[in-house]
């Protein structure tokens, strides 16, 4: 469930501040001995600048401390040939890490809890990886992890 380039979808997601819960992606950017996980939550809320918007790829502006990927909805991002219905954006200050432990016992059911949308094209993947790896904006620790 939780291998590196899944794409879940839970219907709702909890947030770990707990005022919100509602339906939401999530890509698993990292596993970690199989306790832990890094990723991220992608959105359609688009904060970049519109001189420096981009259709896809990596968005890096250190000087407003913003790191994003971007995936177009025309572009097929699973290797079964799904793609996202809107402009989706992954933000590099918004990775976070999640105990696996955690997340079974909040969603334990596929089907109703969540859904394995599914895994992320390789070469999609990478680029998103090393977008990340090479930001200013992505907190240390998740870097050396990544």
């Amino acid at each position: 469930m939780f291998q590196e380039g899944s794409i879940i979808y839970f219907d709702p997601f909890y947030f770990k501040n707990g005022n919100t819960a509602k339906p939401k992606y999530f890509v698993v950017l990292k596993s970690i001995n199989q306790k832990s996980i890094i990723a991220s939550l992608p959105t359609r809320k688009d904060s970049i600048p519109e001189n420096e918007t981009i259709d896809n790829g990596c968005v890096e502006l250190p000087d407003i401390n913003l790191n994003c990927f971007v995936i177009s909805s025309n572009q097929k991002v699973t290797d079964c040939g799904k793609q996202f219905d809107f402009t989706t954006h992954l933000y590099g200050h918004q990775i976070d890490a999640y105990e696996i432990d955690e997340l079974k016992e909040i969603y334990p059911n596929e089907g109703s809890d969540f859904v394995i949308w599914g895994k992320m094209k390789m070469e999609i993947f990478e680029k998103l990886i090393d977008c990340f790896k090479n930001s200013k904006s992505v907190k240390r620790k998740y870097k050396s992890l990544l």
